[in-house]
């Protein structure tokens, strides 16, 4: 078993880079998940909580890579009690807090390239 790289296993980092519209569109999705499991819950449609999770699920994977704390959040929303809770947002919250935390900066231009500065005298 190769232990070197278990952080990165650990927190899912992937190659897939955040950007702002990625994660915009990961917070949108997962409101507007939990807003529609609030508001169709008393209802009590058959497994319409359950189809939204697995929408939910597969979306933020898409848009976020596949990160460890979006399995126990699925599990969350099966329970009764806490599916009313915004558990898909603060999921979201906290998978884009440890991505930025973990993931290295962005560059733009080639890692390789310096700046020449040459000094000048300034009268």
């Amino acid at each position: 078993m190769d232990t070197r790289n278990w952080t990165e296993r650990l927190i899912g980092t992937s190659e897939l880079v955040l950007t702002s519209s990625r994660i915009k569109a990961a917070y949108a999705v997962a409101i507007a998940t939990d807003v529609l499991q609030f508001a169709l819950g008393p209802f009590g449609w058959a497994f319409t909580d359950q189809i939204l999770d697995v929408l939910a699920l597969v979306v933020m994977t898409r848009l976020l890579g596949f990160h460890p704390l979006l399995l126990p959040t699925f599990v969350l929303e099966l329970v009764p009690v806490i599916d009313v809770l915004p558990t898909w947002t603060g999921c979201v919250a906290l998978v884009v807090a440890t991505r930025k935390k973990y993931s290295p900066p962005i560059t733009r231009d080639r890692e390789d390239a310096t700046i020449d500065v040459k000094p000048t005298k300034v009268t």
